[in-house]
């Protein structure tokens, strides 16, 4: 954690003039609240009050009042506002009249799941792949549903958004996050970037920083970046495919090893893939949260169904990716069913959750699935598998079913969390759609 000294250097030295304090609500929008830099230390001594129950699933009106404590070690410079007043960003939690931790706040939610982790010694890393699409706009700077190229994974000649992916790469290693790779995915206009495998709470915040620097670059060119799972009927949808591991805290070990297990796997990674495997369904509510996010997760193309996992089998729910001779400490799981509509936090606080479970239970896999799970129906299955929700109203339903991913999300948060996605799901269910109109509108 850096000192308060060592700020005021930094934003003298880069004439900073304001300073932008960020939240997440409980669906992972972003909030925030602009300070003149001299009001920077009274806000870490003091905090920023605000009213919490102008934001998505906070407070009630009769227990509104909050404030914000900034994380100093989130401080960084905004790269595309260094002009003459140049502006910083620092991510805040949030805090109760009390001085406790605000147990709705969804950073508060990861930290606590962290905490469980440490009780046992473990530490939780994950290395998200977040994925988007790039959208033309209209002459009134509208966006609209036209991508921006027709390239498709990997291309070079006709992926038109090899330029601006490089100025989000410059944009986000200006903000402190270390890229590894950018590429066009497989959909027209649709493309990843790839950052550092890192400490679960710095990714996530590491999440919510590309979400507004993808958005903030594409618009500076003309474009529009959308996190939305599946805005395009017919190709692929965007996933945040999402790299896990425990270190041992006390010898910084991946506990996942064990050159002489399956797939190169310890008895703690067969009992956390387990874990996740057997609270899969109530996972999907949280790390496929949005009524869209089940147009993903459909047989086809190239997104999980079934509750599976598999070494090469990209199709499963769980996969063991490769790793280069000799890395062990490479080892990793990834979970496939998280689109980037997830609240990061919440998403990673219930992963864990779920391994964490199927460790103190020693739960075992069923055996792999490699078979080819996309074009298969349930009647050509080798074996009977379970499917994932294929609606956001089934994994609502298997969320509040399920004690360890609800209590991992805590009572206050998880009522206000089913709250507004039961709301989104009625709206959803009362709204006439296009394609019912083209359908039945001249036939009946």
């Amino acid at each position: 954690m850096p000192t308060f000294e060592e700020i005021w250097a930094r934003i003298e030295a880069e004439n900073v003039r304001f300073i932008r304090l960020q939240f997440t609500d409980i669906v992972g929008h972003v909030k925030n609240v602009t300070i003149p830099v001299e009001k920077l230390e009274d806000a870490i001594t003091h905090g920023v009050w605000f009213d919490g129950s102008s934001i998505e699933g906070f407070a009630r009106v009769a227990e509104s009042d909050m404030y914000l404590k900034p994380d100093l070690s989130t401080f960084a410079i905004l790269p595309w506002e260094r002009r003459e007043q140049a502006t910083a960003r620092i991510i805040c939690d949030v805090y109760t009249p009390h001085g406790d931790p605000f147990p709705g706040d969804p950073r508060e939610v990861l930290r606590r799941a962290l905490a469980e982790a440490a009780e046992l010694g473990f530490g939780y890393q994950t290395g998200p792949e977040p994925e988007f699409f790039l959208f033309k706009r209209d002459a009134s700077g509208r966006p609209i549903l036209e991508p921006h190229d027709g390239a498709g994974y990997f291309d070079e000649s006709t992926d038109l958004g090899l330029d601006v992916r490089r100025q989000m790469v410059n944009a986000l290693q200006a903000l402190g996050i270390e890229v590894e790779a950018t590429h066009h995915e497989v959909a027209p206009g649709q493309h990843e970037i790839d950052f550092r495998y890192d400490d679960a709470l710095r990714t996530a915040d590491n999440v919510v920083t590309l979400r507004i620097a993808v958005k903030t670059i594409s618009q500076r060119n003309g474009l529009y970046a959308s996190f939305m799972p599946k805005p395009i009927s017919g190709i692929n949808g965007s996933g945040m495919h999402t790299h896990q591991s425990l270190v041992r805290l006390e010898t910084g070990e991946n506990a996942f090893v064990d050159p002489h297990g399956e797939y190169g796997l310890s008895a703690i990674a067969r009992w956390f893939i387990a874990g996740q495997l057997a609270h899969a369904r109530a996972l999907s509510a949280v790390v496929a949260p949005t009524v869209n996010s089940y147009k993903r997760l459909v047989p086809g193309y190239e997104a999980p169904v079934y509750v599976s996992w598999a070494r090469f089998n990209r199709s499963a729910l769980i996969r063991v990716p490769s790793i280069s001779t000799g890395r062990w400490q490479s080892t990793r799981v990834e979970l496939r069913s998280p689109d980037p509509s997830a609240n990061p936090y919440l998403a990673f606080a219930a992963m864990l959750a779920a391994g964490l479970d199927g460790i103190r239970r020693q739960l075992e896999p069923p055996p792999p699935a490699e078979e080819d799970l996309f074009h298969l129906d349930a009647r050509r299955l080798s074996r009977p598998l379970e499917l994932l929700p294929n609606s956001l109203a089934e994994a609502l339903d298997a969320l509040e079913s399920d004690e360890v991913i609800a209590s991992a999300l805590g009572p206050h948060l998880l009522s206000r969390f089913i709250e507004a996605k039961r709301r989104e799901w009625d709206d959803y269910r009362a709204h006439v759609s296009t394609w019912e109109i083209e359908r039945y509108f001249e036939i009946f």
